[in-house]
């Protein structure tokens, strides 16, 4: 077993605007292990979410290097970038991302073709919620289907973008403790981006991300 799940050494990604560069990460050095939960917070433009992506394989760096379950993302097609993805991490977005006509089951076997009901029951899903139109449960309810998407998909890393942002205090509590156990019990390393104060104290580990720059807190 790789002693880390999720590496980045060196990495930076810079964009033009104009005649400016803008810096988005400038040399991160980040690494997590199994079962690790990790939140990285920082002020919006910071750097999270490119850093997500990219460890994610769907934006290439300007340098350096990412490394998922001991495989370098440098050089990877397009074609070997999307069997990476299908296969090794699996994301989960503020917004959900669902097929808004579709039940939740149906929503969970577009990613793996098995029986979808027990994993919405396990996430707290009754039968018959999880055989209603997904616009027809509640925020919480919808995420639970986009965490049950990405569990079936039975990939190590799990990539989160503001998972709670959409949610009240008390669903975003579920939803954290739920996205914890997915790391400590089912063997994931789960990277969450945030704002919210109530993940970072539920974190195994906290990174800030300031002006492109990493910090472990």
């Amino acid at each position: 077993m790789e002693e880390w799940i999720v590496e980045t050494k060196g990495l930076k990604k810079y964009y033009k605007l104009g005649d400016n560069t803008v810096k988005a990460l400038d040399g991160v050095d980040f690494r997590v292990k199994e079962q690790e939960f990790v939140v990285i917070i920082g002020k919006s433009g910071s750097g999270k979410s490119t850093l997500l992506h990219m460890v994610g394989g769907l934006d290439p760096p300007t340098e350096g290097d990412v490394i998922v379950a001991g495989r370098s993302l440098n050089g990877l097609t397009k074609e070997e970038l999307a069997i990476f993805r299908r296969r090794k991490v699996g994301f989960i977005f503020q917004n959900y991302n669902l097929i808004d006509y579709m039940t939740p089951i149906e929503n969970v076997k577009l990613t793996a073709k098995q029986d979808a009901l027990p994993i919405l029951k396990q996430l707290g899903l009754t039968e018959d919620e999880a055989k209603r139109n997904v616009m027809k449960l509640s925020g919480g309810q919808q995420q639970r289907v986009a965490i049950a998407r990405t569990l079936v998909s039975n990939a190590p890393v799990i990539l989160a973008d503001e998972p709670t942002g959409n949610l009240d205090k008390d669903t975003a509590a579920e939803i954290t403790g739920i996205l914890k156990n997915c790391a400590h019990q089912m063997n994931k390393c789960v990277i969450i981006v945030t704002h919210s104060n109530d993940l970072v104290k539920q974190a195994d580990t906290v990174f800030k991300l300031k002006k492109g720059r990493l910090l472990q807190i």
